[in-house]
């Protein structure tokens, strides 16, 4: 069958298949997997383009490999750091939830204490979330839990990629809850990948928009940027911040919500 005839790949199938191809080796180019598609290779550059925005994946010269880790904790890991401050986070942050709103959730050990608190209290309202460990958590009480489709990220029970980021674009929520791996006078940012570009999204569907951060991330910066300081309405903290960070939240008129 000449190339002419073969039928071309649909861009979502193409993003899945780059993706798996990189979990079994460390590189893919452009031109093996523009003539492997069926496609043009400035068709695959963008698929690139996208799943590198996405944080998936690594642009390399004539084509991608997975993004390096680093030595970032996992999840598993960062629930036993700081536990006193996340859990007065956590039930500050759940008590900002009003009866039958919708709630947005993203994934992270801080969200997973607000998720316990929201759980305790018993407040009737709609969570979306990318996070298997907060969908447990509240999906046996009073709130109705959508649990995002995606791509299993094991390190962190989570999901991410294109379905993940396609679903959450189709809600208007009343607010969402993120979290993040820095927080600086630049705004949040994010070191596990993936978990920016769903934080982006997120902020771009609620009316609300909370950052729950415990005072250890201040001042420090990950990989991606998630947002500007002027893309949220409150921070959720142990401490308030101070000096530059200081100014900088004021002058950007976003609200400190220290948890007592």
């Amino acid at each position: 069958m000449s190339k002419k005839n073969q039928s071309r790949v649909k861009k979502s199938d193409r993003r899945q298949q780059i993706l798996l191809e990189l979990k079994l080796r460390p590189h893919v180019r452009i031109t093996e997997l523009a003539q492997r598609f069926n496609v043009s290779n400035e068709t695959v550059r963008r698929d690139f383009d996208a799943l590198s925005n996405d944080g998936l994946i690594a642009r390399a010269h004539g084509g991608a490999s997975a993004p390096a880790q680093g030595h970032y904790p996992g999840l598993d890991e960062r629930k036993n750091a700081q536990v006193d401050e996340r859990e007065r986070i956590g039930v500050r942050a759940a008590e900002l939830i009003q009866s039958g709103e919708t709630v947005m959730i993203d994934s992270g050990s801080t969200t997973i204490e607000m998720a316990r608190a929201l759980a305790y209290i018993g407040t009737p309202c709609t969570v979306i979330t990318n996070s298997i460990p907060v969908a447990m958590t509240l999906g046996h009480g009073a709130a109705q839990v959508l649990l995002c489709p995606g791509e299993y990220l094991a390190t962190e029970s989570a999901t991410i990629g294109t379905e993940t980021l396609e679903f959450l674009s189709r809600f208007n929520v009343d607010r969402c809850m993120i979290g993040s791996s820095g927080f600086s006078t630049d705004g949040p940012s994010e070191t596990v990948r993936g978990f920016a570009a769903v934080k982006r999204v997120m902020l771009t569907r609620a009316e609300k928009r909370h950052l729950l951060v415990d005072s250890g991330k201040f001042g420090r910066k990950g990989l991606s940027q998630v947002g500007d300081l002027n893309d949220l309405d409150s921070i959720v903290t142990d401490r308030r911040p101070t000096g530059e960070l200081r100014n900088a939240i004021e002058g950007a008129e976003v609200d400190v919500l220290v948890a007592g």
